[in-house]
């Protein structure tokens, strides 16, 4: 999949997409692009494989990794919900350059919402994060998720 315009809205649009097909699961999907070419694609899959760490970015980063044979990654991850601590320490730990998010998790994001871990590591290779891209239509889908399992 390759956009010409090579917007965020574009790719988190996409994202969206992707995350409003996600069924019994929280609803979030993550893509890795790089030179504006999807390498990667994943969806959240903790209930499914039974796996606390199989959350979407966690996912992506995997299939990119073993794509490039390379746990380096010099990419863009877009994912439609602010990351929480483990997959931002994946995200710092694969090298990825950029973190586009759509809604904000003020429980567990760990990109400024609840901590920072990109601002507090000193990291050598700082992460540039883009916070609230489509955030209203991403939050939608969480909300709307969330509502129909508290019933």
């Amino acid at each position: 999949m390759q956009y010409s315009s090579n917007t965020h809205q574009d790719w988190m649009s996409q994202a969206i997409v992707c995350a409003s097909e996600v069924k019994d699961e929280v609803p979030v999907c993550a893509f890795i692009i790089q030179n504006n070419v999807l390498i990667s694609k994943a969806i959240n899959q903790v209930e499914s494989l039974h796996d606390c760490t199989a959350h979407a970015e966690i996912l992506a980063i995997r299939e990119a990794s073993e794509k490039f044979n390379n746990w380096r990654l010099d990419c863009i991850l877009y994912t439609t919900l602010e990351p929480c601590a483990m997959c931002a320490g994946a995200i710092i730990n694969s090298r990825i350059k950029t973190v586009v998010f759509g809604a904000y998790d003020l429980n567990a994001g760990a990109c400024g919402s609840k901590i920072n871990l990109f601002s507090d590591l000193d990291k050598e290779n700082k992460v540039e994060v883009i916070g609230g891209i489509l955030e209203l239509e991403a939050s939608k889908l969480l909300k709307e998720f969330f509502s129909i399992i508290r019933r």
